[in-house]
């Protein structure tokens, strides 16, 4: 039997306040680590609780955490200690720096303190207060299947089907300066940020936000938009590229020219610089949080109920409801037979009519001459509300601006990593008293991070049927590489 469950909707939520609230809060952050006006750009998400008061009726909505960020490091780049971050798209640090924030407050819920987000429930566990529920914002369309938009009108599209970029220049339209980061013939350059020494390994977001050239794009590099053999714009129909790759053992994209360029529906892995990733995009997460809940196998150690999205809001961007609701949630909204605590649980799915102010688009149309090539920030920014440390800036998977001497030590880690994620959990633990420790995490043999999450038994039931029924093709992890304490 299918169990859907529709998240409580507990006020009408307006897509406008919710970016202006994420928006401000961006504006808030020190400096560090934000692009450069006029020649850089980057991506933003934010996870916003929402908070219904029930004697005054009043909705209170704060950003719990922000990230920004396009980068994804390569394979090889990844470590068995835990202490990389993989995967620095704005989406996952946004969700990670939330993972920081519920540790917090479940720290304060087991200590006996007042925790705004748990209360108490059957079995020694914890459940969110009544009246609380998540929202995820993203200035942009996810990466992967969310991306393949069709191509409506010259305003929407993050790379107009013009025949030469030389016809552009001097536009207002910026269509130079689009190409500028994406020809073919100058990409592996002009995608490189200031870090460029660090980035070696690393890929920017690959989606409609860049729409990259495709290898039959190659041979016409005065073209901006896909085209076909004679190297004119494709007549008809057309959509816009997502530089992520079909996962192996599963449908193909054709690579011809117009709507069918790509197979839809299928998961992706993020493209890397040189060599591949092995972070699925940002589309099959969120697709994937739907079912299992955005809170992770370790905390699910902690929860009576997996946590989910009541919805989810888009920045004005490329956009198709249509796709959207294919991507994020109709690919899984057959699921069944999954443990208690978990269901279908499909987020309202909302857009917005503002623009995030160091979107591409708005950064090209900031841009002035004798700046630079216009390129994605190298840096990724995580703020979460937390009491300690709620800013973390990396780069290519390390706080930004560490020493090569300083590599491989704690002050080099990000707080978002594995491994510090999983600190803080054995923190929570230590901190929790004996008797009132879940029944999961009383056995004695817990030592590894793989241990703990293979522990969360409902977790990974409900992960083996949502991949078994929706995902089969889903990498499965590499235990070589979560076998650290």
């Amino acid at each position: 039997m299918v169990h859907v469950h529709a998240p409580v909707r507990l006020n009408m939520v307006h897509a406008d306040e919710i970016a202006k609230l994420c928006y401000e809060r961006f504006r808030q952050l020190p400096r560090r680590g934000k692009p450069e006006p006029g020649r850089e750009w980057t991506l933003l998400a934010a996870v916003v609780q929402v908070t219904r008061r029930a004697l005054s009726d009043s909705v209170e909505k704060q950003v719990v955490s922000l990230g920004t960020g396009t980068k994804c490091i390569g394979q090889t780049a990844m470590s068995p200690k835990g202490d990389v971050l993989n995967d620095s798209h704005a989406e996952v640090i946004a969700r990670r720096g939330c993972l920081r924030y519920l540790i917090q407050e479940l720290h304060r819920a087991v200590s006996g303190g007042d925790s705004s987000v748990f209360c108490p429930a059957d079995q020694r566990k914890w459940r969110l207060r009544p009246g609380v529920s998540f929202l995820f914002f993203t200035s942009h369309t996810p990466c992967g299947d969310a991306a393949i938009i069709p191509m409506i009108d010259s305003q929407s599209q993050p790379c107009p089907p013009v025949t030469s970029v030389e016809s552009h220049r001097g536009t207002d339209g910026g269509g130079d300066l689009k190409r500028g980061a994406e020809e073919p013939s100058e990409g592996k350059h002009t995608k490189l940020p200031r870090l460029e020494e660090q980035e070696a390994d690393v890929e920017d977001g690959g989606d409609a936000k860049q729409s990259p050239p495709d290898p039959s794009q190659s041979r016409s590099p005065k073209t901006s938009g896909p085209c076909d053999c004679t190297g004119l714009p494709p007549q008809g129909p057309d959509v816009h590229r997502t530089g992520a790759k079909c996962v192996s053992g599963g449908p193909a994209d054709s690579l011809r020219p117009g709507a069918g360029y790509h197979s839809t529906g299928v998961l992706r892995v993020k493209p890397g610089r040189g060599e591949p990733t092995r972070s699925l995009s940002c589309s099959d997460k969120l697709a994937r949080w739907g079912v299992l809940g955005f809170q992770g196998a370790l905390l699910s150690h902690y929860l009576q109920d997996a946590l989910y999205f009541s919805t989810v809001v888009v920045g004005k961007c490329p956009y198709s409801q249509e796709v959207m609701q294919r991507a994020l949630i109709t690919r899984c909204s057959h699921v069944s037979d999954l443990p208690a605590g978990f269901s279908v649980c499909p987020p309202e799915l909302l857009r917005s009519s503002l623009e995030f102010p160091f979107s591409q688009a708005q950064t090209e149309l900031c841009h002035q001459a004798g700046r630079g090539r216009i390129s994605p920030c190298g840096a990724a920014i995580s703020w979460c509300n937390v009491t300690e440390r709620p800013l973390d800036v990396t780069a290519n998977g390390h706080k930004h601006g560490v020493t090569k001497k300083a590599s491989g030590t704690a002050g080099a880690r990000s707080l978002l990593c594995k491994l510090e994620l999983f600190h803080s959990f054995l923190s929570l633990v230590a901190d929790t008293d004996p008797g009132a420790l879940p029944d999961s995490l009383r056995r004695t043999e817990l030592t590894t991070y793989w241990d703990f999450k293979q522990a969360s038994q409902s977790y990974q039931q409900a992960w083996q049927q949502l991949r078994s029924q929706a995902l089969p093709l889903w990498p499965r992890a590499n235990r070589d590489l979560l076998l650290f304490h």
